[in-house]
């Protein structure tokens, strides 16, 4: 069990992100990220006695790391079921939405998880230890075109079709069962300059294919719209230009293209207001703090 929720993640843009739900003292929120429950636990402290908060995370490891608080309940569920997590418990709309994307550093932490190439663990990577899907089988099952489809699409990896070509290699010989032999699979055309920057990128990948983040992005992002009542704050915290654009695409037009639609008029058809028109990053003085914060971009929006 937990002890130190801090220890299991640092909240990142903490009292900005926080500032910009605009909380309601009697209002109810969403935090789609629970994991060390820090951005929660700051939600709760501007609440009064008749909010409330529902808190997402589908790792069972973070049911540790709830407060003892009769206004917060815990929803042990990947955010792509929002809604309808929300409505099993009775609830049609919220006031606002807080989400901070990505891995926490408890994953990354936890070695044995397999998410870091930085130990020798199962080649895992699942959030949910109940999803079907490892790592190891995306790596060891997946044809050549897929994994160059993946490595290039989520983890925007140069010249993917060679590491894509050095697994399918390495897996003749024997299967890539562990983060070690991942990283030996990928040598031969792993840069020597930029060896720690392809391996995240190519760890990176697998995790979202592994997890399907990309579309539960998609889906918690659709489902806010439904689910926040007019004036109801989105808040969105993420850390790889995939993600960042999927969230700057919705905000500005209510769509994955960006493309804003306009009526017989010429005026713009948009769900949102932008309460950020350019990304909040990180301070120097929380980059000191918190370096795994760096590539944090945060983007917000009331519902029109």
């Amino acid at each position: 069990m937990t002890q130190n929720p801090t220890a299991y993640h640092t909240p990142v843009l903490l009292e900005e992100s926080v500032g910009l739900l605009g909380i309601d003292p009697a209002g109810t929120y969403a935090d789609l990220t629970f994991g060390g429950g820090g951005h929660s636990r700051r939600i709760l402290a501007s609440l009064g006695p008749e909010g409330r908060l529902f808190g997402f995370d589908q790792d069972p490891d973070a049911l540790a790391n709830r407060p003892d608080d009769a206004r917060f309940v815990f929803v042990e569920s990947n955010f792509r079921f929002l809604r309808g997590a929300l409505r099993l418990r009775g609830v049609e709309e919220v006031d606002g939405i807080l989400a901070d994307l990505g891995v926490s550093s408890h994953h990354f932490d936890t070695v044995e998880r397999g998410f870091s190439f930085r130990g020798d663990a199962p080649l895992d990577m699942r959030m949910n230890q109940r999803g079907r899907v490892t790592a190891a089988e995306v790596v060891n099952g997946y044809p050549a075109d897929e994994l160059t489809r993946i490595l290039g699409d989520w983890g925007e990896v140069d010249t993917p079709w060679k590491a894509a070509n050095c697994i399918v290699r390495a897996r003749q010989a024997a299967p890539i069962d562990t983060t070690v032999r991942l990283v030996e699979a990928v040598a031969p055309c792993t840069p020597k300059k930029d060896e720690a920057k392809f391996l995240t990128k190519l760890f990176q990948a697998l995790r979202i294919e592994v997890n399907g983040e990309m579309e539960a992005l998609k889906m918690a992002l659709e489902q806010s719209l439904k689910v926040l009542k007019p004036g109801g704050r989105l808040v969105v915290i993420s850390y790889h230009s995939l993600e960042d654009r999927l969230v700057k695409n919705f905000l500005r037009s209510g769509n994955f293209s960006g493309r804003v639609e306009k009526d017989f008029y010429g005026r713009s058809q948009t769900p949102f207001e932008l309460l950020t028109r350019k990304a909040v990053v990180p301070s120097p003085e929380e980059l000191e703090r918190n370096p795994r914060s760096r590539s944090a971009k945060l983007r917000a929006a009331v519902k029109l």
